[in-house]
């Protein structure tokens, strides 16, 4: 039985409390925040045994095994680095953080202290994925040549404003799944040999610097294949996937960034075929559930980091660099600006 803390009183960690709350191997002991009445609202929503202001004495306590990272992710290296120094098995929100410099410092911190830790990713645990690396190395795409992804929602008034806009709170899923796909079918080094070239639009918020809403990356790996990716959080509400190659074209029905309890689509269409063929992954759980399932069996086992397809470490730097190359591409020339 895994003893969970959860740090942040935001509506993520009620998903992930659920998800906790769910499995019969994990359950959560602590929830930990900054202001006294949300702590208490949710100890008496969830029944949770004990709530605190703060985090320290958290994160000291020896009877919790493992801490949920929920807050804003600008905050997220100092306490995972903390809960990873007092042996705690760590499993922080995406992104991994908003600048590569404390990106590096919180897996330099994990990595020194020697505990498990991955990032919320949590797309990437659901058994899906495992139908998707199938389908990307069983031969059927052939050659692959071209890579897209969308993701859009109209929640730039409720986000996080240090967070730096849609590209580390939307953008770090087609991101991440780029960086899946160009490693399961060409290998460890591909995704690393790239060039890109972007354009956006900025939005100016009260008390924060501006921050990207609105973002398009183009790609040339060095293997020639050329990938097109989109991030907003400023209108919409749609995902769109799809890989295409010699042979045909996988593309994702459902969401792939939100794998549900019941039926998950995918759809392989052979060029010149006008009768796609349905790949319907069906599961009980959620991704936030096996998400948790995937720490449970990582800490039973003695692992430090997770197995693919969820990201490792070094995984997790990857593609927080793609995060801040596109950032810092929006920025040249100079994009269109908007008040929020």
């Amino acid at each position: 039985m895994l003893r969970w803390a959860i740090l942040g009183t935001g509506f993520i960690s009620n998903t992930v409390i659920s998800a906790i709350a769910e499995s019969e191997g994990s359950a959560v002991a602590v929830i930990a925040g900054r202001d006294r009445d949300r702590v208490a609202a949710m100890q008496s929503e969830h029944n949770i045994p004990a709530g605190v202001v703060g985090f320290d004495e958290v994160l000291a306590d020896p009877d919790i095994d493992a801490v949920y990272i929920g807050l804003p992710n600008h905050k997220h290296h100092e306490p995972a680095v903390a809960a990873a120094r007092a042996g705690k098995a760590v499993l922080s929100e995406k992104s991994l953080t908003t600048t590569m410099a404390s990106a590096q410092e919180l897996i330099d911190g994990v990595q020194e202290a020697n505990t498990f830790f991955v990032e919320g990713l949590m797309y990437l645990a659901h058994p899906m994925y495992a139908t998707v690396t199938e389908v990307l190395t069983d031969g059927r795409l052939g050659q692959i040549r071209s890579i897209s992804g969308r993701y859009a929602a109209n929640i730039a008034s409720v986000v996080n404003p240090h967070g730096k806009g849609t590209l580390y709170n939307l953008g770090c899923y087609p991101v991440s799944l780029l960086h899946l796909v160009m490693q399961t079918a060409f290998g460890a080094d591909a995704f690393s040999d790239r060039t890109i070239s972007a354009v956006g639009n900025l939005v100016d918020v009260d008390g924060a610097e501006a921050n990207v809403c609105d973002a398009a990356l183009a790609v040339r790996f060095g293997n020639g294949v050329l990938a097109t990716l989109q991030s907003t959080d400023n209108f919409g509400n749609a995902s769109e996937f799809g890989v295409a190659g010699d042979n045909g074209v996988l593309r994702f029905v459902t969401n792939p960034w939100l794998p549900v309890a019941g039926e998950n689509v995918l759809t392989w269409n052979e060029f010149g075929s006008d009768n796609p063929e349905r790949i319907v992954i069906a599961d009980d759980h959620d991704a936030f559930y096996h998400q948790i399932k995937l720490v449970e069996s990582c800490v039973a086992e003695g692992r430090t980091e997770a197995p693919r397809p969820s990201p490792r470490h070094n995984d997790s730097l990857e593609i927080m660099g793609m995060l801040t190359d596109w950032e810092a591409a929006v920025s040249e020339p100079k994009p269109f600006r908007r008040r929020l």
